[in-house]
């Protein structure tokens, strides 16, 4: 249910905004959506632990109601009349809905099917790094582990955030090209430097570099998305399709990944672990605990 909620939020907040804002202040206004997206990852961080550490892991979950009231308030608090519904799809408002295109627009689109091709392989290639990284924290400080995997995703989100903002300041000067070829060229940049060292300080130090190239991926998506469906009315089934897209790669990696390291050990997808930290995995099967 949660993943439900989760795969609805994004693109109906990209749709608001794309209904609500001229095509000349989307970017800017793109990009302030990340910024407050990975702002709010921070802020509900901080509060889960303050709340678990004083009331128990369970009252953690009692946040999930209450700020899904305060998100739900936000939203009904927009006025409707405020929401260009013909733009928020997509479509222009010079454009009369009879021209817009059908479901069709979005699969035989050659860009956006590039595109969703892009993001597929971003994720197959992203998703399972940070549960290496966790394995690999877990083999070398099996104490600390937690707390340095929660210091890995603090620390991403919040380079994110001024990430964002700069990728909405710059995405209409620099063009979205440049911009998205920096945050796909982090991506093996970042796979490579786990494997030097085993050193926490490095990983969660490497781990900033996922802020680089998820935050300029993150504020990017939608705008690009826009860009390719600006006139067909199908924007939201677009984002709905790259959504897929995603979800797909992230799968697949997740398999490919558990994949190699039950055949061939985390040895192989780390090199750099210290042989005696690597002793202490089970030296038959060379499975991760």
């Amino acid at each position: 249910m949660m993943a439900i909620v989760g795969d609805v939020f994004g693109p109906a907040v990209a749709a608001l905004t794309l209904g609500l804002f001229a095509r000349a202040q989307l970017a800017g206004r793109m990009g302030r959506n990340g910024a407050f997206d990975h702002a709010g990852n921070v802020a509900i961080a901080a509060v889960a632990g303050i709340v678990g550490w004083l009331f128990g892991q369970r009252a953690v979950f009692l946040l999930v109601p209450v700020f899904a009231v305060l998100a739900a308030g936000a939203v009904l608090s927009i006025p409707g009349s405020a929401i260009d519904q013909e733009r928020a799809r997509g479509a222009d408002t010079d454009t009369p809905s009879k021209q817009c295109s059908g479901w069709q627009a979005v699969f035989e689109c050659r860009l956006l099917m590039v595109f969703a091709l892009s993001a597929m392989l971003f994720h197959f290639a992203n998703a399972p790094l940070l549960p290496l990284v966790g394995q690999k924290l877990a083999a070398a400080y099996p104490e600390e582990a937690t707390a340095m995997m929660s210091a890995c995703i603090v620390a991403a989100q919040a380079v994110m955030l001024p990430i964002a903002l700069l990728v909405g300041r710059t995405a209409d000067s620099w063009g979205r090209k440049p911009l998205f070829l920096v945050g796909f060229g982090i991506l093996p940049i970042r796979a490579v430097l786990y494997t030097l060292s085993d050193n926490s300080f490095w990983l969660i130090g490497v781990q900033l570099l996922d802020g680089v190239g998820a935050g300029v991926y993150g504020a990017l998506t939608p705008l690009v998305i826009a860009d390719i469906m600006r006139g067909t009315g199908r924007y939201n089934l677009a984002l709905g399709a790259i959504a897929t897209a995603q979800g797909i790669g992230a799968s697949l990696s997740g398999l490919a990944a558990g994949e190699i390291v039950d055949h061939f050990g985390c040895d192989r997808a780390f090199p750099q672990i210290r042989e005696h930290r690597v002793a202490a995995w089970d030296n038959q099967s060379r499975r991760c605990p």
